[in-house]
């Protein structure tokens, strides 16, 4: 594996702070965007992750609060009663959602949050939060390498095999309303394009918080 540049942002209390960004990462099953989320979580200590609320059963190696929030589907009913998620789905009968003031805080303290979710929940996220938005789409190199993938798993019995890669041929048809979308062909080229898409985005002068203060002050020099 290649060695991984440090695209943490410099000190900006000379300069502006800013506010931090919604990543949002999303492919068909398989496409390598859960490998790519832990990548740059690992690499990049202002990357956090969004941690979902979820009304499915918790599998043996998840945790409460670091894979899912896992509650009932009452107390996921009040949420979104409560207009406390930024997005929410059902997914093969079990129901998906985005709590809002974790995201909400991050985002104040300068962090960028990353999402792992799909194209119903990014048409979402896009009404709710488009400012605070980056999407990226992460294609496979064919289908039939995305089959052997998920065949390569071991862990999915045939029936979901053929479902998942049902929903990926309508997932992959959406692929043109994302800010970006790549080609995961080879891991590390995919991973370094993400990173040189946040560095992007993170600098981009609306973000900046007082840099139109500190060129004033430039100005009065």
């Amino acid at each position: 594996m290649t060695a991984h540049t440090d695209l943490t942002l410099p000190d900006l209390s000379l300069a502006a702070k800013r506010r931090g960004l919604m990543l949002i990462l999303s492919s068909p099953s398989g496409t390598g965007k859960t490998t790519l989320s832990r990548m740059l979580r690992a690499d990049d200590s202002q990357v956090t992750l969004s941690i979902s609320v979820t009304t499915r059963d918790r599998r043996p190696a998840e945790e409460h609060g670091r894979d899912y929030h896992f509650i009932g589907k009452s107390d996921f009913d009040e949420l979104v009663a409560g207009d406390r998620l930024l997005e929410y789905a059902e997914v093969y009968g079990n129901h998906y959602g985005t709590p809002r003031d974790p995201v909400e805080k991050a985002l104040t303290q300068g962090l960028d949050v990353l999402f792992d979710i799909d194209w119903q929940g990014t048409q979402q996220m896009l009404r709710r939060a488009r400012p605070d938005l980056v999407t990226i789409f992460i294609l496979p190199p064919s289908m039939q390498e995305l089959e052997r993938r998920l065949r390569g798993r071991a862990q999915d019995p045939e029936e979901v095999i053929a479902r998942r890669m049902a929903k990926a041929h309508d997932d992959v048809s959406h692929w043109n309303k994302y800010d970006y979308t790549l080609v995961n062909s080879d891991l590390d080229e995919t991973y370094m394009r993400v990173r040189a898409i946040l560095m992007a985005e993170r600098l981009r002068r609306d973000r900046q918080i007082g840099m139109a203060e500190f060129v004033s002050n430039l100005q009065s020099e």
